[in-house]
């Protein structure tokens, strides 16, 4: 008995009142039992009326949340794509079948695709904010005139080019080599600028010898507008097949040496200049004074 009345009578009386669409409350209310366990044992397997169901404002949320684990998402993929929290996804997911965990190798490929598409994008903004600074920076110097033309040659030379050594004098000698053919036109400009004139000016491809050397040669006589008097016999490399190059290929042209005739004036020169832009600011300060 429950509350007074035996549990048979209870079932009895609270299926009649439940089909008659009765709510739980209703039917409490009605027998005088207070008993919510009695109740809900009365009525087990008596479907409640639709009108007595409490309406959920997440129906639809839950409806999506297993459509979208039933294709395989996982719990922190269905909160990303709904904005729910992971606790509510797992109650209302929790008697689904789990998704199965990814391969060590499946993870690997996942990881490798996301790298790919940040770098994709990243890289083209890295790329124009470079640009952006390159473009400011060449803007800031502008056309070079004559005398600074004069310097920037004369400091190329300085860093790249032959110079007067303890063991050996080069007095005579102007040889300037390198692989980048807008320091090469650069360079060639200075010498057009201190007077230089171009039937001294020869030119000699250093290469390595399994390279294209006639490519090379049509190459570098297209950059420097030079005829072909005017080039020697190229210096090959030899090659060494256990050293590992990285310039190899179509964009190789090896590098340039250009001399120039009768240079022991020009060298003088090129010495006189590259000391000034060297010398110590308070010593020329203080001679300027003093004279």
């Amino acid at each position: 008995m429950t509350n007074n009345m035996p549990f048979p009578q209870l079932r009895e009386q609270a299926t009649a009142l439940r089909l008659a669409g009765k709510s739980l409350r209703e039917i409490k209310e009605i027998t005088g039992v207070r008993d919510n366990r009695a109740i809900a044992g009365a009525v087990r397997g008596i479907p409640p009326q639709p009108w007595t169901r409490r309406p959920r404002a997440k129906d639809d949320l839950r409806d999506a949340a297993r459509a979208l684990r039933a294709k395989g998402y996982t719990y922190m993929e269905v909160v990303a794509e709904l904005g729910v929290a992971k606790s509510s996804v797992s109650l209302w997911c929790r008697d689904m079948p789990r998704v199965g965990r990814l391969s060590s190798e499946e993870i690997r490929k996942r990881n490798v695709a996301g790298v790919s598409a940040f770098w994709a994008e990243e890289s083209a903004r890295r790329e124009a904010r470079r640009q952006a600074i390159s473009d400011h920076a060449a803007a800031e110097i502008g056309s070079l005139t004559d005398r600074e033309v004069i310097i920037a040659g004369a400091m190329a030379y300085w860093c790249e080019g032959a110079k007067n050594k303890p063991y050996r004098r080069l007095d005579n000698d102007v040889a300037f080599i390198n692989s980048d053919p807008k320091l090469i036109s650069f360079f060639l400009r200075f010498l057009s600028a201190a007077g230089i004139e171009r039937d001294r000016i020869y030119g000699r491809v250093s290469i390595h010898e399994s390279a294209d050397i006639e490519g090379a040669e049509r190459f570098w006589r297209q950059v420097t507008g030079l005829p072909d008097s005017q080039f020697r016999r190229p210096t090959l490399k030899r090659h060494n097949p256990t050293t590992v190059r990285k310039n190899t290929g179509d964009e190789y042209h090896g590098c340039l040496i250009v001399r120039v005739l009768g240079a022991a004036e020009l060298y003088r020169r090129i010495e006189g200049w590259a000391s000034a832009v060297t010398a110590d600011p308070t010593t020329q300060q203080a001679a300027a004074a003093s004279g």
